[in-house]
């Protein structure tokens, strides 16, 4: 159990560096509603326990491979950068959705938050450095940390689930252009950080 708290520690203070993820899901709920949000929870908390298994057990050494790592990240980018088009082509086409054509529902919002997320593999390199780091500091033989994995994980459900719920309690008194200009601001973040990290990887400084 103090190997479970510890990896929910480790995963709560992790997740106050909210990132595009965060604020899309933010964006999922006040334009839909508390279900919209909670099928985005389930999906980025999906994806993190997915990419923790595959740390654990070592996949993301396959990523030190320069042609690789080098491909992967070029998807990935371009995927970023799509998704921010798509919502900004919302916007000036008065689409009211978060991601523009598609429609929300809760499997359309389980399903662009699960593509967002999966679409930055450079996160299993960041969990593998994290628990390989726990593994030296703590001598944790594999199985615990399965254990500080499951920690670690379920600090993303409960801290996004949290901020679903608050927002979801705020949603009504939001004014619609303000969901507008949040959803500008994730287009251009989610352009502006694939665009930069393509440049990058083309640069062959990534």
């Amino acid at each position: 159990m103090k190997i479970f708290r510890n990896g929910l520690a480790t995963g709560l203070i992790l997740q106050l560096a909210v990132g595009p993820v965060f604020f899309f899901i933010a964006n999922l709920t006040l334009q839909g509603n508390i279900f919209n949000g909670l099928a985005g929870v389930l999906a980025v908390t999906i994806v993190d326990y997915f990419y923790i298994t595959l740390a654990i057990f070592g996949v993301g050494k396959l990523l030190e491979n320069k042609k690789v790592k080098k491909i992967f990240g070029i998807v990935s980018s371009i995927v970023l950068a799509v998704f921010g088009l798509i919502i900004i082509k919302g916007i000036m086409g008065g689409i009211s959705t978060t991601a523009g054509t598609i429609s929300m529902t809760l499997i359309s919002s389980f399903a662009s938050v699960f593509l967002l997320t999966i679409s930055s593999p450079m996160t299993i390199v960041f969990f593998t450095s994290l628990f390989t780091a726990k593994a030296l500091e703590y001598d944790y033989k594999k199985k615990e940390l399965l254990i500080f994995g499951l920690g670690t994980g379920f600090a993303t459900f409960l801290f996004m689930g949290v901020s679903v719920v608050l927002f979801s309690l705020v949603r009504g008194s939001v004014p619609i252009l303000l969901i507008q200009v949040l959803n500008l601001i994730i287009g251009c973040l989610l352009i502006g950080y694939g665009g930069v990290r393509l440049i990058k990887i083309l640069r062959n400084k990534l």
